[in-house]
C-alpha cells in the first residue's frame, strides 16, 4: 500500500478508534520492506531542508525517514488501537551499531512494542529496524502520544538540565512543516496548516519533532560520527516562529519564547 493510501485511510478510519479503551492491545505484525537502492532525489531533498551536507554518511536519522511508510502502514491498520490523525511524537532513541552509507542496501522492520497510559493520553512505542545483509545495524524506539482525557497519575517529565551555550538562532518559515512533510512523507495535518492544525487543539501548525531532531544533529561537526541519540520534545515549535539552538558538545537543546527560555527539545548524543 502507498503512504497516500495510508495516510487516506487513517483519516477515514481514525474517527471510529477511541484512545484509552480499556482492554485495548497492540498488533502482533511486523512490517517489512526489502533492501533496495536509495532514490538519491529525496535523499538529497532530506539533507537540503535538515541542513545536512549534500554527500558523505547517511543521516543517523534517516532511516527513520525510509522506514516512515511502513510505520502508517502499521498504525492505519484496523487492529491499531490509536486514531493515527493527530498522534504528536513525544520521543526517540537512535542507535547506529554501525555506520551508514548512501549505497548501502538495507532491510527494514517495524512493529509496535508497547502501550502506556500518559498523562496526556496514551503513548505507543513502535520499534524500527534496519539490518545490512542480514545483521542488524541501525534501530530506534518511537514514542507516539494519542492525546485524549485521562485520569492517569503518571508523572509529568522532569524539568530540563540547565541552559546549554546558545550555539545559533534558526528563523523557521511558516511552510517549514509543509516542506518537510514533502521531503519525508509525513503529512500529519497538526505540520501542514494553522487551521488543519487548530483541528487538534495547536494554535498554529508546529514543525516536525524528527526535523527539530535532524536540524540539531546536522549542526554538530561530528555528525557523522554519531552512533546514539536519545530526543525528548517537550514543547512544539510553531511555525512561523524563532529558535536557538543550544549546545556544550554531546548534549543539545532548543529553545524559543519571547524570552528564549522555553524548552522545546532536549538531546544527547553518544
Amino acid at each position: 500500500m502507498s503512504l497516500a493510501l495510508s495516510l487516506a485511510r487513517g483519516a477515514v478510519t481514525s474517527p471510529f478508534k477511541r484512545a484509552g479503551r480499556p482492554g485495548a492491545t497492540l498488533p502482533a505484525d511486523r512490517l517489512h520492506l526489502p533492501a533496495g537502492p536509495l532514490a538519491p532525489g529525496p535523499l538529497a531533498a532530506y539533507r537540503s531542508i535538515c541542513g545536512f551536507p549534500a554527500t558523505g554518511p547517511l543521516p543517523v536519522t534517516y532511516p527513520h525517514v525510509l522506514a516512515f511508510p511502513l510505520a502508517m502502514r502499521l498504525m492505519t491498520r484496523p487492529g491499531f488501537p490509536l486514531p493515527v490523525t493527530g498522534l504528536v511524537h513525544t520521543w526517540i532513541e537512535i542507535t547506529a551499531h554501525r555506520p551508514l552509507q548512501p549505497d548501502d542496501l538495507l532491510k527494514l522492520t517495524v512493529y509496535a512494542a508497547e502501550l502506556n497510559p500518559h498523562r496526556r493520553g496514551t503513548e505507543v512505542t513502535v520499534v524500527t529496524e534496519a539490518r545490512r545483509a542480514g545483521e542488524l545495524v541501525w534501530e530506534s524506539r518511537s514514542g507516539y502520544l494519542s492525546r485524549h482525557a485521562t485520569h492517569t497519575e503518571a508523572p509529568a517529565p522532569g524539568a530540563p538540565s540547565a541552559p546549554l551555550p546558545a550555539v545559533a538562532e534558526w528563523r523557521l518559515p511558516g511552510n517549514l512543516g509543509r516542506r518537510y512533510g514533502a521531503a519525508s512523507g509525513d503529512r500529519n495535518p497538526i505540520h501542514l496548516h494553522p487551521l488543519t492544525a487548530r483541528l487538534f487543539g495547536f494554535p498554529r501548525a508546529i514543525a516536525h519533532g524528527m526535523w527539530t531532531v535532524a536540524r540539531c544533529l546536522a549542526e554538530n561537526p561530528e555528525q557523522g560520527r554519531i552512533r546514539f541519540v536519545r530526543a525528548d520534545f517537550r514543547a512544539p515549535v510553531l511555525l512561523p516562529g524563532t529558535v536557538t539552538y543550544a549546545t556544550d558538545g554531546t548534549a543539545f537543546q532548543l529553545r524559543g519564547g519571547a524570552d528564549g527560555e522555553r524548552v522545546h527539545l532536549t538531546g544527547t548524543t553518544g
